[in-house]
């Protein structure tokens, strides 16, 4: 062949060739070129064939590798480029653009960057545009990473010198519908405009935003010199577009770490069901809930692993209740969020919840309505609740282990409808446990003087009948029992013995041994993370309870099992009305309080049954070649799980999806976690790394002015023990628990400690009124406690203050 004018299926055209080739088949005024591979040895005869197809002269020479203008690197700059060549010279500017390939500057630029050395680059011939003026254009910021703003840049004559730096040019900003012009401008506006919108074709035919080189003729013609992906944008975010605040306050207390695929779509499903129930329940009305449709399905997120409350989503489903500017504090203070959402997008909120004043006002009134009806309801609403779940949590017919794969999805099925999609009680007495709350806590700073704010927690402290502080008691009495068989306790707590052993030993003696096997009945499904499907229970491994059964029967001077203290009784106010509100209040603020805690528990039994089905299922398809081991299973999704016998997936081969998955999260478990809190605009994925939005978490961790929210009052001057993981964990007497967070299963060091700090939580999180009842002086929201105390610092901790002080640290 004597020459070449490629089409794009041509392979061998290089990165910069193949896209001149797309862009004239699409109709882009580009000027004719053709391309000279890498082992083409032309005749003179040959090239001036070809270059005598181009037209006259003067022309430009330039590279076209492989690796250039790729949308991972551009090597821009790093090859030859001629400009204004006479055909006579073309030859020679050929050899030299493919020597380049070997340029010192290439080399450094292929090795910083870990790519192979690049082979001889196809080289392009091209009629040369002699223009007025030329330069670059961007589709889209690639510094801010605004997707809407266009930017062009012109100089007079070529575009080299802009290209090469040596000079700025002009540079124009263009957005959909603003544009910022420069001062004594070389382009007109319309110019600037029809080169912006270039930028924008270029990137709507590549399906990527673009950087193109142009240049305008003599005539006022624009040409469209090369287009190449802005290489920076992928991990860009862009400002305009949807700012999503993320925060783990509470959350991480029950999803604490990595949660696996599993676990994060069942817990997904389940907010999304519960909270659309939720609202139904409230009498907010169909329309509101339909145009809220999209909400409910993004009350959580899962970034590199971690799950995250998405809250915008929560704020939006309580805008659509009544009173939401109050209820808007008192749920921060539920989920134990540190700072509002800001305030420009609470605004939003606002705005889009309202529709019209008259419809505004039908909302409100039936709202009030129905939130009359929940409470009005809500004792005998409970009760029918815990009939329901007693029979759907009933001990089934045959034993899970014994059933086919479409009965325990069948199961499952049944469970969600009857109690996963109706968790109703729960739902309608956690709101009223907010409300009353905070309530309470204004009323006892309003009209009972409590300038500390802390009074509430006096007065909710051992106020009786709360499930999870069972455990702890229940520990004690087994520790006390292991104390009359001699050596019990120092086998127990030995680190070297397996579970087994241990178990062993306490079947051998009668009364210890029942105990315990009551204590597995009633709590055998709480354990660290009880929330997180993958997470093994006590039933499964009761390494950590029969230690701690050890090291507290060690210690000796047992505390006592069950501390007979009253509440502590209502201030006396004032006015008789003013004692009659409040007297009301607190009692409901108990009420809804232990029946926060105690269906809590509940949910941790449905979690129980619902990670016993799975279980089973993965073991299903790990018989059926289906997966490479059972616990692959929490590497799948629920629906992927369920399709398996359902016939709805997508894919057959969830081994290799599992495997993937898993390659995945294991990455995540070695890295840093993202912070408590940040902020994303658009895609989560433009993130490489996540810039706390927490004031406290921005500077160093600083041991001065340590200060928390006190949850239960006590002063306690004590070292600390500072615990990451409690499995074989051990606290020495006295000692002070220091934790990022808590969940159920850490109630097994409970007994042990003198103190609780805990790094995160709310007044109403487990922590906080599990320490109530069981009178643990207990500071939660410390913020990177964990950081600035190390296990043996000496402090003083006032849980009514929150106030922690540093008495001696001997590492220091």
């Amino acid at each position: 062949m004597s020459f070449l004018f490629p089409a794009s299926n041509i392979p061998g055209l290089g990165g910069k060739g193949a896209a001149l080739a797309k862009l004239g088949e699409a109709g882009f005024e580009v000027p004719a070129w053709f391309a000279v591979p890498p082992a083409a040895t032309w005749s003179e005869e040959e090239l001036a064939a070809a270059v005598t197809r181009l037209g006259e002269g003067p022309f430009a020479v330039r590279s076209s590798a492989t690796m250039e203008d790729g949308a991972g690197h551009s090597f821009a700059g790093q090859f030859e480029t001629f400009l204004v060549v006479p055909a006579d010279q073309i030859a020679g500017k050929i050899n030299a653009v493919r020597d380049s390939a070997r340029h010192d500057s290439v080399l450094t630029y292929c090795r910083e960057r870990n790519l192979p050395l690049p082979e001889p680059p196809t080289v392009l011939v091209q009629h040369m545009v002699l223009p007025r003026a030329a330069g670059v254009a961007f589709s889209a910021d690639p510094v801010t990473g605004r997707r809407s703003v266009a930017l062009v840049s012109a100089v007079e004559g070529t575009g080299e010198k802009l290209v090469s730096g040596d000079v700025d040019g002009e540079n124009w900003r263009i957005g959909v519908e603003t544009l910022e012009p420069p001062a004594n401008a070389l382009l007109k506006e319309e110019e600037a405009r029809e080169i912006a919108e270039l930028a924008r074709d270029c990137a709507e035919y590549f399906g990527r935003p673009q950087d193109i080189e142009w240049a305008i003729d003599s005539g006022g013609k624009l040409w469209l010199l090369q287009s190449r992906p802005i290489t920076t944008l992928a991990n860009l975010a862009d400002p305009d577009e949807t700012l999503r605040v993320w925060d783990n306050s509470n959350i991480a207390e029950s999803y604490g770490g990595v949660t696996t695929p599993l676990t994060f779509s069942f817990a997904r499903r389940i907010y999304e069901s519960v909270y659309r129930e939720f609202c139904r329940l409230m009498s907010v009305p169909a329309d509101r809930i339909e145009r809220a449709d999209d909400v409910f399905p993004q009350m959580l997120g899962l970034i590199r692993g971690r799950t995250y409350y998405n809250l915008a989503s929560w704020y939006r489903v309580l805008a659509l209740l009544p009173g939401f500017q109050l209820n808007r504090s008192f749920m921060e203070q539920m989920m134990g969020v540190k700072e509002p959402l800001p305030e420009p997008l609470v605004q939003k909120i606002i705005a889009e919840s309202t529709v019209s004043r008259s419809a505004d006002m039908r909302a409100l009134v039936g709202t009030c309505i129905g939130l009359i009806r929940q409470l009005l309801g809500l004792r005998k609403q409970v009760a029918a609740f815990q009939v329901r779940l007693d029979t759907a949590l009933a001990p089934t017919p045959i034993p899970l282990s014994e059933m086919s794969g479409e009965d325990l999805v069948a199961h499952y099925r049944e469970l969600e409808r009857k109690l996963l999609k109706r968790w109703d009680a729960p739902l309608v007495n956690d709101f009223f446990a907010m409300i009353y709350y905070g309530v309470l806590r204004s009323l006892c700073t309003k009209w009972a003087g409590d300038t500390d704010g802390t009074l509430q927690n006096d007065l909710l402290a051992h106020t009786g009948g709360i499930v999870s502080a069972e455990p702890p008691r229940r520990i004690i009495r087994m520790a006390r029992l292991a104390m009359e068989v001699s050596g019990l306790p120092a086998m127990l707590a030995d680190p070297k013995l397996t579970a087994k052993e241990k178990l062993a030993a306490v079947k051998r003696h009668g009364s210890l041994g029942a105990e315990f096997e009551l204590y597995l009945a009633d709590f055998g499904d709480r354990c660290l993370e009880e929330l997180k499907l993958e997470s093994p229970t006590v039933k499964d491994d009761a390494s950590t309870l029969l230690s701690s059964i050890g090291a507290l029967a060690l210690r000796g001077n047992l505390p006592d099992e069950e501390q007979q203290q009253l509440p502590a009784p209502a201030p006396s106010l004032k006015g008789f009305f003013q004692q009659l509100i409040f007297t009301h209040v607190l009692k409901q603020t108990r009420e809804r309080v232990r029946c926060r805690e105690n269906l809590r528990f509940e949910r941790t039994r449905l979690f129980g049954r619902v990670r016993s089905v799975l279980r089973e299922l993965g073991k299903r398809l790990h018989a059926d070649d289906r997966l490479e081991s059972p616990e692959d299973v929490f590497y799948l999704e629920l629906g992927e799980v369920l399709s398996a016998w359902e016939a709805t997936g997508t894919t057959a081969r969830l081994a290799d999806l599992a495997a993937l998955r898993r390659a995945e999260f294991d990455g995540y478990r070695q890295e840093e976690a993202p912070p408590d809190r940040f902020e994303t605009h658009g895609p989560v994925h433009r993130y490489t790394a996540f810039e706390s939005t927490r004031q406290e978490e921005t500077g160093p961790a600083d041991a001065s002015g340590i200060k928390g929210i006190g949850a239960c009052p006590g002063k306690v001057t004590g070292r600390v023990r500072v615990v990451m993981d409690p499995r074989n964990a051990r606290l020495e007497p006295g000692e002070i628990l220091v934790a990022q967070q808590t969940d159920p299963g850490w109630v097994v060091l409970f007994p042990a400690a003198s103190g609780l700090l805990v790094e995160r939580g709310s007044l109403l999180s487990h922590s906080a009124i599990v320490s109530r009842e069981l009178r643990l002086p207990c500071i939660v929201s410390l913020s990177r406690i964990t950081t600035i105390l190390e296990t043996g610092d000496l402090v003083e901790m006032d849980g009514k203050t929150g106030e922690v002080r540093i008495l001696e640290a001997p590492h220091e």
